[in-house]
């Protein structure tokens, strides 16, 4: 009896059957499962790296951080802002909103890190615990708006309007405030005052810069400097009489504290600011009376005028 010939056993190609799936625990299977799904879309050769072996597990976690919905909600965000004003612990980073209307608006909370609201109304704005750290609010109308436990690091407030604005005490001193409106002086502190009023007598600003001087004498009565330096401001607007007056009670002031060298330097002073009063009216007033003979009787000046602690 003729034996029957054994089947041959067929070797697979491993080229031709393609790159092998592999085997998975049961509790992995739908997580992949659904990762393939999610990439389908993405072509042909997407799928096969997927499906290749492990490499799915890495491009399962990279697609996660994919941010395209994001944008749309960033969008819808910035719709809602304008038209409702009313957007409480909305994320509202880098936001472009110059010369937007936000009169009145909720924004208690909001995330507005480095947004540009340059020139914005925001009269009245709740932004109360608002992150406004390196935000621009440049030339804006903050009046009446309440600041309150806000986060206002780097803050560029320069000729922002704040009249009745509620701000926490010394909030402001973090902030670039050069030629800020309405600030209350209760917001801002000695050195913070005597500053501003430095900025503003170099502007040529006399009366702000007087008005600053006073508000820091009213902090510290006992900063000689600042009494030198509201005299000179108060003789840039030809008011004589007031400026000898501090230059007195400033001499009075280094006399206490032993430098009698400077007291008496400063009571020449006093006297000098005195003669434009008898002399004929229409010149340049203390401006070029004190930067002329004074500025060189009296160093004292020179030193106190730049002064910024």
């Amino acid at each position: 009896m003729t034996a029957e010939p054994r089947p041959r056993r067929r070797i697979p190609n491993p080229i031709a059957a393609g790159p092998r799936r592999p085997k998975l625990r049961p509790s992995l299977e739908a997580p992949w499962a659904a990762a393939s799904r999610r990439f389908a879309a993405r072509g042909a050769a997407t799928a096969a790296l997927l499906l290749s072996g492990p490499v799915w597990v890495l491009a399962a976690a990279l697609a996660e951080p994919l941010a395209l919905p994001a944008r749309a909600a960033d969008e819808a965000t910035l719709v809602r802002l304008l038209e409702k004003r009313s957007c409480a612990g909305c994320r509202l980073q880098d936001a472009d909103l110059v010369l937007a209307d936000l009169r009145d608006a909720d924004l208690r909370r909001a995330q507005l890190q480095r947004a540009n609201l340059s020139q914005a109304r925001l009269d009245g704005a709740r932004l109360n615990g608002a992150d406004l750290r390196d935000t621009s609010l440049q030339g804006a109308s903050l009046r009446g708006a309440d600041l309150r436990g806000a986060l206002l690091e780097g803050t560029d407030l320069r000729q922002s309007d704040l009249s009745g604005a509620l701000l926490d005490p010394g909030a402001i001193g973090s902030t670039h405030w050069s030629q800020a409106q309405g600030l209350a002086p209760q917001a801002l502190s000695y050195t913070q005052l005597h500053n501003a009023g430095v900025d503003a007598f170099q502007a040529g600003n006399w009366p702000e810069a007087e008005r600053f001087f006073g508000e820091a004498l009213r902090r510290e009565p006992q900063a000689r400097i600042t009494w030198v330096a509201r005299a000179i401001s108060r003789g840039q607007q030809n008011k004589f009489e007031q400026a000898a007056s501090d230059f007195d009670y400033a001499a009075t002031l280094f006399a206490q504290d032993g430098d009698q060298a400077n007291a008496r330097q400063l009571r020449e002073a006093a006297q000098e600011v005195t003669k434009p009063v008898k002399q004929a009216q229409g010149g340049n007033g203390l401006g070029s009376q004190l930067l002329g003979g004074v500025m060189s009787l009296l160093p004292l000046a020179a030193k106190f005028l730049p002064l910024a602690f």
